[in-house]
């Protein structure tokens, strides 16, 4: 049976979580990367708990010493949530969650909620909800429980459905008739390119950082 999760907005307290497998990797770095993703989604990195090992746990992520260590850090800091610097399998997500008894996200969780808040073309809204259904129907099991705990935050926010759907069949019809949709708008789009290079209009671009001047430029 289907359920559905109302999408509140939380403040989201987060611990940052790395497992670095070489004397080569920059975790700090990547983990201050990780900080800036997850102050931009809206949630403040509270503290972060790294990993050295010669791999990643297939099953946990992190090895059961620092789970333990990192459920006492969720407790006493009062965290709301975990993201792990890496994406997590469907099984890694549902046992480390299970291990932590909260919140457990990954990088690409986080990306995706960006960009479905940043989307604002209609071909942007439905590309990036595909992505997120997707992502989401591979990992229901260990999403299922983080959503019905804390009912909101990254992850649960997108350009789509007002509800967060948890059922892969919904899913699957919900994937299908984007793409229907996708190919309509693509289409759409071609049918109007063609119109300019037969008008022969010439067409321009402004490409620049966020804050360069591209909308003083164009008025």
């Amino acid at each position: 049976m289907a359920e559905l999760f109302d999408m509140k907005e939380l403040e989201e307290r987060v611990i940052l979580v790395a497992v670095s497998t070489s004397d080569e990797d920059d975790t700090e770095a990547s983990l201050d990367e990780l900080e800036e993703l997850a102050d931009t989604a809206g949630a403040t990195a509270i503290g972060r708990l790294v990993q050295n090992r010669e791999k990643i746990h297939p099953g946990t992520y992190l090895g059961s010493g620092k789970i333990g260590e990192l459920r006492e850090m969720v407790w006493e800091m009062g965290a709301t949530g975990v993201i792990c610097d890496d994406e997590l399998s469907p099984a890694q997500l549902r046992n480390l969650e299970s291990a932590l008894d909260t919140k457990v996200m990954d990088r690409t969780m986080v990306i995706l909620d960006i960009f479905a808040a940043h989307a604002t073309t209609s071909e942007g809204k439905i590309q990036v909800e595909l992505a997120q259904l997707k992502y989401r129907a591979s990992r229901l099991s260990g999403l299922g429980t983080s959503l019905s705990r804390l009912g909101g935050g990254i992850g649960t926010r997108g350009p789509g459905e007002k509800k967060l759907e948890t059922d892969r069949r919904l899913i699957r019809t919900r994937i299908t008739q984007l793409k229907r949709e996708l190919e309509e708008v693509r289409q759409h789009r071609e049918l109007l390119r063609e119109g300019r290079k037969r008008s022969k209009i010439p067409v321009a671009a402004l490409v620049g950082y966020t804050s360069a001047g591209k909308s003083s430029l164009l008025n």
